[in-house]
């Protein structure tokens, strides 16, 4: 099992190629990266039998910021029918699993295999814990099935606490009736990646404040009033009157990258659409200045060398911090929702709570 197979946003195999490859470069994993072009996946094939392992073993998934979703294995050929005893024979070179997850590739070739994968995924767990291969235990390695097409998938292991949260990383999140853009599902997916469920009654309550910069109509404001939060929207843009008869909605007409809040609040979240090094400055400014806790900010992309761009923004905002003497956790990863951009999460943690109204 020497190839780790990842998954990505359709378009972006290239930054997924040289984000892993720098990884395995660094861990002392010999091999190479491959991929087509909108394929929704890549592979690092290693040149050493347990390269794949040590690779995963050294680097924690969520800390990658371009794959979804990865595992190690191998790709196997399927024959048109009794499918499930050439995988039984393959499993035998595997370990017991904990779970099972069955996967295709974010294409619309993929997305064809979905209603095949459902029903197939029935008769191989029950094929599994009658041989004996699968039991329910989180701490074995989970299988992972990604069916390129119903005659090739590629069979994979990967750590539950070290991989995905959902199944080719794309989460499974309702659309809220009530809020007043889809670009709500962005932020709600970035808490789930960057704060751990247990943390949030903790890190997003009533008690808190926010800032939205770039607000309008308010589909991140959404998510803050929806925890209870006090926010106030800062955008020239109208904003959906059903947030703003909450009560608790300052809409403040103004620019968001000269506004500043006369106290500091809790969180701050931007969706602005501007130069990534703009963004990134703004957000090194709120977090180094005192102005908020934690914050998101989405950072749009360029259209060449976006691994590139996005390593060394992220090396010039440590570099800042380092430079003010302050301790910053920082996360940034291209999340399902995201689209020609990626999202960081900054969270101060050298600084005493902001005061609660």
């Amino acid at each position: 099992m020497n190839t780790l197979f990842m998954h990505c946003r359709p378009g972006f195999e290239g930054e997924v190629c040289s984000e892993i490859s720098e990884h395995a470069a660094r861990l002392n994993v010999a091999g190479y990266a491959k991929a087509k072009t909108a394929s929704a996946c890549a592979e690092f094939v290693c040149t050493e039998e347990d390269g794949a392992e040590r690779l995963m073993r050294g680097q924690r998934f969520a800390e990658l910021i371009f794959p979804r979703q990865w595992a190690r294995g191998i790709f196997i050929d399927l024959p048109e029918t009794d499918r499930i005893s050439v995988i039984l024979a393959h499993m035998a070179d595997f370990p017991l699993c904990g779970s099972l997850w069955l996967e295709m590739v974010d294409t619309n070739d993929g997305k064809e295999l979905s209603n095949f994968c459902k029903k197939f995924e029935v008769h191989l767990r029950k094929a599994l814990l009658a041989a004996g291969k699968l039991v329910d235990d989180a701490s074995k390695p989970r299988l992972l099935l990604t069916f390129k097409s119903g005659r090739e998938v590629f069979m994979g292991l990967a750590e539950s606490n070290n991989s995905a949260m959902w199944p080719m990383g794309i989460p499974r999140l309702k659309f809220p009736r009530d809020a007043p853009s889809r670009s709500t599902l962005k932020l709600e997916e970035a808490w789930h990646h960057f704060i751990p469920r247990d943390q949030w009654d903790e890190r997003l309550h009533s008690d808190m404040t926010g800032v939205d910069l770039g607000a309008a109509p308010g589909g991140w404001t959404w998510q803050l009033v929806n925890r209870g939060m006090i926010v106030t929207a800062i955008d020239n843009g109208p904003m959906a009157e059903s947030l703003m008869d909450t009560g608790l909605v300052q809409h403040l007409m103004a620019d968001g990258f000269t506004f500043k809040p006369k106290q500091p609040v809790d969180w701050m979240v931007c969706d602005i659409v501007e130069k990534p090094a703009r963004n990134a400055a703004m957000l090194e400014e709120w977090i180094g200045e005192g102005h908020c806790r934690e914050a998101v900010v989405n950072l749009k992309l360029p259209m060449k060398q976006r691994y590139a761009e996005v390593k060394r923004l992220l090396e010039r905002i440590a570099e800042g911090f380092k430079e003010r003497g302050i301790r910053v956790e920082v996360g940034c990863k291209q999340l399902y929702h995201d689209r020609e951009e990626v999202t960081c999460h900054l969270r101060r943690i050298d600084v005493k709570k902001p005061k609660s109204r």
